[in-house]
């Protein structure tokens, strides 16, 4: 999951337009170019979601009561890094554009 993260560092998390045909050009079919990047970013929201929970677990105390709850700058600097990573469909688009991603037909009647 880390070369996710030095990975998108460079990318910009705000959406764009994209070129229909620059989308199409692999698979000639719009639905099948949108199902391999939705698959992926799925992938990559739940491996993001699984590495945040286990970094924010490690500040994990269980207080007492209530009132010893106290913050912790850590835990608030990884929790605000995460959330400026690009949305994961982002991530997926380019990953698919650049040639990054590897995938199959289940069904040879689909093609």
């Amino acid at each position: 999951m880390s070369d996710i993260k030095t990975q998108v560092q460079n990318l910009d998390p705000n959406l764009k337009a994209r070129n229909m045909k620059q989308l199409t050009d692999e698979t000639e079919n719009i639905y099948k170019t949108l199902v391999v990047i939705a698959t992926r970013a799925k992938q990559l929201s739940v491996d993001i979601k699984l590495e945040l929970n286990a970094k924010l677990e490690e500040f994990a105390i269980t207080p007492d009561t209530i009132e010893e709850i106290n913050e912790n700058k850590e835990q608030i600097e990884i929790s605000k890094f995460y959330e400026k990573l690009p949305n994961p469909a982002i991530i997926a688009t380019e990953e698919f554009l650049a040639g990054k991603l590897e995938y199959r037909s289940r069904d040879k009647d689909m093609d």
